[in-house]
């Protein structure tokens, strides 16, 4: 593929939300020239310089769509398609209005309540002894973290990302991907507090406790201990 051709269909893109960006113009692109399954994208350098960004701005779209299960990346070969997208048919990523962080946190854990009670309950069904060295690993980083710094903001998130893959249902990560801006406000100290959520911290160990016995209830009932805790704080927090 020429540059002239790529070129042709993707453009400069201005400084504000990257990422976001780069991932509607590969849609756009990847509709526009009827890439097929299996086709190869353009290489990372190409995209750089035809986009006007940086190599993380394209890795972090790369990975976005890798989350959808639409590409994959094969070492020494490039990056190819899995199945045909269009913007119409690939979901970008949800975003509400963070301007007010109450409401937006409320919402979120709406949906977050009904997902992580099922991809708990699931992963307690479906965990295989590898899963369980995962998230134990994931877990103990994340109260050693907590212990030390009395808050664990992304240890959080790889511990329940951790559950969601044994789930062995990559839709519960797919929705996470595409919630993830509003998902993370979760583990960036909101209200600019680091002691929110601090005392759901032990139900992690117990919803752990749960997966590993294989008892889906116990799983749902730990997570929504968690959860209770997590809206008790949004609500006193942002008073």
């Amino acid at each position: 593929m020429t540059r002239a051709t790529l070129s042709a269909t993707l453009q400069p893109l201005p400084t504000l939300d990257r990422a976001r960006q780069v991932t509607s113009a590969l849609a756009h692109y990847i509709a526009d020239v009827q890439l097929k399954a299996g086709d190869r994208l353009p290489a990372e350098r190409e995209l750089m310089a035809t986009l006007a960004v940086g190599r993380s701005t394209i890795r972090e779209a790369i990975r976005h769509f890798q989350a959808l299960g639409v590409i994959e990346t094969r070492k020494g070969s490039g990056t190819y398609l899995l199945r045909p997208i269009s913007p119409d048919t690939v979901h970008l990523p949800l975003s509400l209005d963070t301007t007010r962080l109450r409401d937006v946190l409320l919402q979120t854990l709406q949906v977050r309540r009904g997902i992580e009670c099922e991809a708990g309950m699931v992963a307690a069904q479906m965990r295989t002894a590898d899963d369980l060295v995962i998230i134990e690993d994931k877990l103990v980083t994340m109260e050693t973290v907590h212990l030390e710094k009395g808050s664990s903001g992304p240890e959080d998130l790889a511990f329940h990302l951790a559950v969601y893959d044994a789930t062995h249902n990559p839709l519960f990560r797919q929705i996470l991907e595409q919630m993830r801006e509003s998902f993370e406000h979760f583990w960036a100290s909101p209200f600019d507090r680091k002691d929110f959520a601090r005392r759901s911290f032990p139900f992690h160990r117990t919803l752990f406790d749960a997966i590993a016995a294989q008892d889906p209830e116990g799983a749902r009932r730990e997570t929504l201990k968690i959860l209770a805790v997590v809206e008790e704080d949004i609500k006193e927090m942002s008073q």
